[in-house]
């Protein structure tokens, strides 16, 4: 099923109110105009279309941090954002438009942060996602990594989080237990209960079960997969016998 947010972009939906500065974004792309979440008739704005343009206003903005947006990173979000053929001049759109207005990530991610306060797990799938985008190019540079840095404190995502999300995404000498949260202390039992515990904890299929957006989705998918490789990678280390590995039921495209 399409997110709905393709149906406000293209301007057929029912003025959904999303409002602050990522609503002026989306309404100035659509052709109509957003109305104010506050005291508005339709209620509070889809978590998918909060989701969904928020990526979109803060990739165009990291691209901004090193001068430029790449064909991989484009790709990338793609491979986050399913983006219909007929809307693809609308995404560019509103890419372009995020990357001049003169409101500033902080607005951005801001508006996010208070949209997703109760759902912490969502903000660390858009900052997730930025991460995604970021390292498409195969490597993620200082402008793009202080600007990611940013982004989480405004997020209140803390320094330990930060490095765990990074490890997903950056090689490091320890980081298939950076991955995991873990530490090189930790005795098998240990590692082991923690890996249920995060597989269990970051399975797309719970995504879905708690009506997530299709994007956080994909992102969970992926972060499933750099935790199975992080402790296949410890497995072998330490010459474990693996507990059941716990797979997507899909891959996203």
């Amino acid at each position: 099923m399409p997110s709905s947010f393709w149906g406000v972009l293209s301007g057929g939906g029912l003025g959904l109110a999303l409002g602050g500065p990522l609503g002026a974004l989306l309404g100035a792309v659509a052709g109509h105009v957003l109305i104010d979440r506050e005291g508005a008739p339709f209620g509070a704005a889809p978590r998918e279309l909060v989701f969904t343009t928020g990526l979109v206003a803060l990739s165009a903005k990291m691209a901004r941090s090193d001068g430029v947006v790449t064909r991989d990173e484009v790709a990338a979000f793609q491979r986050i954002v399913t983006i219909p053929a007929e809307q693809q001049a609308r995404i560019e759109a509103l890419f372009d438009l995020a990357k001049q207005t003169s409101a500033g990530f902080e607005a951005y991610a801001g508006q996010i942060a208070e949209a997703f306060r109760e759902e912490p797990a969502l903000l660390e799938d858009v900052l997730d996602g930025l991460f995604l985008i970021a390292a498409a190019d195969g490597a993620i540079h200082e402008a793009e990594h202080a600007y990611l840095r940013d982004v989480a404190t405004i997020f209140g995502i803390g320094e330990a989080e930060f490095a765990r999300i990074e490890a997903r995404h950056a090689r490091r000498p320890d980081d298939p237990y950076l991955v995991l949260g873990a530490s090189r202390e930790m005795d098998d039992a240990a590692l082991k209960q923690l890996y249920r515990r995060l597989v269990a904890d970051t399975h797309p299929d719970r995504e879905i079960a708690r009506g997530l957006p299709e994007e956080a989705v994909a992102i969970a998918t992926r972060r499933l997969a750099a935790i199975n490789a992080a402790w296949d990678m410890i497995e072998r280390e330490r010459g474990l016998s693996s507990p059941k590995r716990i797979e997507p039921a899909s891959s996203p495209a």
